[in-house]
């Protein structure tokens, strides 16, 4: 049976491979905080989302507790996910600059949004073990998008994963901006993560942010 997208999704949102995530997951959905008091949680592996024939490829770290873990979309319903898909609307990927529910009306072109590990993790930080555990999901989702042409890695984390997944070695250095060539064509670029930690102290700006997606473009 040939391999999809959808088939990823599937499999991504019904995990259970990780007794830890599992647990944290479920609870943050049943414990929610006061201004989501109404929401039904997602609580799930959350898998990528965009354009099947992206060029760009943009890989986070994980799921938002409050955030995706919330609302079942990538980047979507936290503060990290208004400064990146105001980015996005900016550059042209995105058709509008918010992204609060998973039926809002967003859709990329050019672009697919996923992450190194797909459930919400404690503090937000995977164990060793769990990145690699979730790491075949990064693997078959790059595999399964024929025109990537640029991998974009939000923090070290991710820059990490994606040279494994793709077993470069030796391993680039990360940093803002930097930029390696891959095998096959590829071009891996580094941003620092658009956590509301290193956005709302100006360790990484919208201006900062705009320069890589242009890289990302040319």
């Amino acid at each position: 049976m040939s391999d999809s997208l959808e088939t990823v999704a599937a499999e991504v949102s019904s995990c259970r491979a990780c007794p830890r995530l599992v647990r944290w997951r479920e609870d943050v959905a049943v414990e929610k905080v006061a201004r989501f008091r109404d929401w039904g949680y997602w609580g799930r592996g959350v898998p990528g989302f965009g354009d099947p024939l992206a060029h760009l490829v943009v890989v986070g770290l994980a799921p938002a507790a409050h955030g995706a873990n919330r609302t079942g979309r990538v980047f979507t319903g936290d503060r990290s996910g208004d400064f990146l898909y105001a980015a996005l609307h900016r550059t042209g990927y995105a058709n509008q600059p918010t992204s609060v529910s998973i039926d809002d009306g967003l859709e990329l072109t050019g672009a697919f949004i996923t992450a190194a590990v797909k459930c919400a993790p404690p503090a937000n930080k995977p164990t060793p073990a769990e990145r690699d555990a979730c790491r075949p999901f990064l693997e078959r989702e790059l595999a399964l998008l024929p025109e990537r042409r640029v991998l974009l890695a939000l923090g070290q984390f991710g820059w990490d994963v994606v040279c494994s997944s793709l077993g470069v070695r030796p391993r680039p250095r990360f940093g803002h901006g930097a930029e390696a060539d891959l095998p096959g064509g590829l071009t891996l670029l580094g941003s620092y993560h658009v956590s509301q930690q290193n956005t709302f102290t100006g360790k990484l700006t919208p201006a900062m942010f705009d320069a890589v997606l242009a890289r990302a473009l040319a």
